[in-house]
């Protein structure tokens, strides 16, 4: 049976078709074909699985909770080899929460860290290379936490932008700006330029008091750079993603007045996509799990729906820092990994994740399947506290004695 057969039957057709058949449907047929590039997963060059390796050359020491790596940025490909910079943190004693930190004791795992880079052949194997940006003395921007970096090539120049932190994160909705440094080359030195570049919004805006993630890339030849901030108070916050746009690196840099542009996503992973910008949404939200589109980076729509999405990814774009032509998309990087469970001794390390995000190449069958089967031990990893498997257990208990 083939297309054309399939469009003489009295119902939905056994061979999915690739254009709407002409008759009354569901509104979850409808949506198949009207809000999705393709109905079929293999065919949405926006859709796709993602694979998990372990990388070699980052050392954990005792895996106590005292050397921490996460946020990595986006990579880059310079002199022959790629370069990836992120949050290190290298303590006396793993985070304790905002109440128990000193100045010597992280409150979370980003705080008290520094901006650290390495380099690789081959995007399997690291060599760390040492510290890009230090804290500087207090009470300079950052004297209690540089992190999150992401980096911008710009007309011959290096840009990193991260967060400055100027008190233990925790102590007020992890308040802290974002601010720049600059260098001639991928290895420094870098001269951060003393200033808040993307400040905290004014007293009762969603931005009030995070400008979390900074994540700039080239559209229409300005800097996009996205953020993310946290609507509420944890647990219970969401976590959305903004726009801040400006003609040169240090600013002005204008918030869009449209913000928040995306409703979910708990870290910014954003690139450019054929005419227009794709957006990963992880973890927070009720849009999370899904990889959005927009034609103009502002206004985006769910183009996919997937899962075990990487968490902070920081991807190897080739063409992230151009805007003229199509853009082409990329197909891996580095994200981070924390075992949430541990919790007096956490820390973060970092991954690498493959993935088929490429516009308009031959798909892979390997990073097209939506039947992915995990391991039992994933499931389990969510279990009851247990608080709520004892409420759980005398309710069904109770529940017994009321059957006659």
């Amino acid at each position: 049976m083939n297309e054309s057969d399939s469009k003489n039957c009295s119902g939905f057709p056994w061979l999915l078709a690739r254009t709407k058949p002409d008759m009354n449907l569901s509104s979850a047929m409808e949506r198949l074909y009207d809000k999705y590039p393709t109905p079929r997963p293999e065919e949405n060059s926006l859709f796709t699985s993602f694979k998990y390796t372990e990388v070699d050359g980052f050392d954990y020491g005792d895996r106590d909770g005292k050397i921490s790596r996460r946020d990595p940025s986006k990579i880059i490909c310079e002199n022959g080899r790629y370069y990836i910079w992120y949050t290190k943190r290298d303590t006396i004693e793993p985070p304790r929460g905002a109440e128990l930190c000193t100045d010597d004791i992280p409150s979370m795992d980003w705080d008290l860290a520094e901006v650290w880079f390495a380099t690789s052949a081959d995007g399997f194997t690291w060599q760390e290379q040492g510290v890009a940006i230090k804290r500087p003395e207090k009470p300079m921007l950052g004297w209690r936490a540089v992190c999150t970096p992401d980096i911008l090539v710009w007309k011959g120049k290096y840009y990193l932008y991260y967060q400055a932190f100027v008190e233990a994160s925790g102590t007020k909705g992890d308040h802290c700006p974002v601010t720049v440094a600059s260098a001639d080359s991928p290895e420094g030195p870098w001269t951060p330029c003393g200033f808040p570049v993307i400040d905290n919004g004014p007293e009762g805006d969603w931005d009030q008091y995070s400008v979390h993630g900074p994540y700039p890339i080239v559209i229409n030849d300005q800097i996009y750079v996205y953020y993310k901030a946290a609507l509420g108070i944890r647990p219970q916050y969401l976590v959305v993603n903004g726009l801040a746009i400006a003609d040169e690196p240090l600013g002005p840099f204008t918030k869009h007045p449209l913000n928040p542009v995306l409703n979910s996503g708990h870290e910014t992973t954003v690139f450019r996509f054929g005419d227009g910008v794709a957006a990963f949404c992880i973890r927070n939200g009720i849009e999370s799990n899904t990889i959005q589109y927009s034609p103009d980076g502002v206004n985006f729509e769910v183009a996919s729906v997937t899962a075990l999405m990487p968490v902070g990814a920081g991807p190897y774009i080739p063409d992230v820092f151009i805007s003229e032509g199509k853009g082409q998309g990329f197909e891996w990087g580095l994200s981070h990994f924390c075992d949430h469970t541990k919790v007096d001794n956490k820390f973060s390390f970092l991954g690498r994740f493959d993935c088929n995000l490429q516009y308009q190449t031959p798909r892979s069958a390997d990073m097209d399947n939506t039947d992915v089967i995990h391991d039992p031990s994933v499931y389990f990893a969510q279990g009851l506290s247990k608080e709520l498997r004892a409420e759980r257990k005398k309710k069904a208990i109770a529940a017994t004695k009321q059957v006659k």
